[in-house]
């Protein structure tokens, strides 16, 4: 067999990204908030059926605008899974609150709705959830714990756009959704996010938070006389040039779901049979889940398997990570957030166990076949 160089991750382009921008351009607008702008949000709103949608410049300020938006401050706290990237407890340190990690479910690796309980306190002002790998959590039973504790729900999206719950998009089901377009992502512009607003009443100031703290939105529309700073904000506003190549993704999402599926697939029918032996864990969709397929991990049996797997892949040209190392035991972590004495026992065996295969858009079987063909290689005789 030929050796390939593979790599975990590669942007491509859907066909009209160039001719996009180039237009962008010719509008005579590229700092932001322009047609592509509208663009993108009309067709999230479209597709996911969402009040509003703002495009920002990255998933993690759509978690900072979330956490403004609820007015998170010094001495409240919020929910969330520790196996997370570190925008998802950045939001919530940076306005001075404590996040508390939860531990997560060993089938999806998403937060165990049965843990919320042994992490809520007086203090507590929110949930942030977070679908990993394009597989939505437990909604249901995390929005009824939600509604009878009187708190927020923001729904960390980044990597579930086209995935849904109870038919339901991902992102809509909570007050907030958080979009990625980070180039990792299926959809993608580089870099790039949205905030899916579902409570109405949140509009008006999202806009305003992101058009860095002033009324801009409300006064093009003519709703107000004067252009001024009313409220605090940032700069979160996406260029033109992204939204002009994200709106041509867009175009294309189902085709990419369709063949991200297609990839997923392959690779869980090919290596049942390690899993069968028990050498290894493939992920499990839940049935009340139609997933994006983001991403295709395994559970090794152990930390020092995972990485000599890691290790034997790397010589052989195919490039395959790890996920997350756990947020409770990094250094940050432990001196912005806090965990349950019972510690994160599940959270600790995937982030060491975890190992992410290389899917992108124009994986060929050819190179999905070389994948596996080293990864049995590696257990025989094991």
């Amino acid at each position: 067999m030929d050796k390939y160089n593979v790599p975990f991750n590669k942007p491509f382009i859907t066909g009209k990204e160039l001719d996009y921008i180039a237009d962008s351009v010719v509008q005579g607008h590229i700092s932001g908030n322009g047609l592509y702008t509208k663009k993108c949000e009309s067709f999230l709103e479209k597709y996911t059926n969402c009040d509003r949608v703002l495009m920002t410049n990255s998933c993690t300020a759509a978690l900072e605008m979330a956490c403004m938006l609820i007015d998170l401050k010094p001495g409240d706290e919020v929910i969330m899974p520790s196996f997370t990237f570190v925008s998802t407890a950045n939001a919530v340190a940076l306005r001075g609150a404590t996040p508390v990690f939860c531990d997560i479910d060993s089938r999806t690796f998403n937060l165990d709705e049965a843990c919320l309980s042994s992490c809520l306190s007086d203090k507590t002002k929110a949930i942030i959830v977070v679908h990993y790998a394009g597989q939505s959590c437990a909604m249901e039973p995390i929005m009824r714990f939600s509604k009878k504790n009187n708190l927020y729900v923001i729904e960390d999206a980044a990597q579930s756009v086209g995935s849904y719950y109870q038919g339901q998009h991902s992102g809509t089901i909570a007050d907030f959704g958080c979009f990625s377009f980070h180039e990792t992502k299926n959809i993608m512009c580089g870099e790039g996010g949205a905030l899916l607003i579902n409570n109405p009443k949140f509009i008006q100031r999202a806009e305003i938070i992101r058009e860095k703290g002033t009324n801009r939105e409300s006064f093009f529309r003519n709703e107000v006389e004067l252009y001024t700073w009313v409220d605090l904000g940032s700069s979160y506003v996406p260029s033109e040039l992204q939204m002009a190549f994200l709106y041509a993704q867009l175009e294309n999402l189902s085709q990419v779901i369709k063949q991200r599926k297609i990839i997923f697939e392959y690779y869980k029918k090919h290596l049942s049979k390690l899993e069968t032996k028990g050498f290894i864990t493939l992920p499990e969709i839940q049935s009340d889940n139609k997933p994006n397929y983001h991403l295709f991990a395994i559970l090794c049996r152990n930390i020092e398997e995972r990485n000599e797997l890691i290790d034997y892949l790397k010589d052989n040209g195919i490039s395959a990570v790890f996920h997350y190392i756990s947020l409770h035991s990094s250094p940050a972590g432990k001196a912005f957030g806090r965990v349950d004495d019972a510690g994160l026992p599940v959270t600790d065996n995937v982030s060491e166990c975890l190992l992410r295969l290389p899917v992108y858009y124009e994986i060929s079987v050819d190179i999905q076949k070389y994948v596996v063909k080293h990864i049995f290689d590696f257990y025989q005789g094991r």
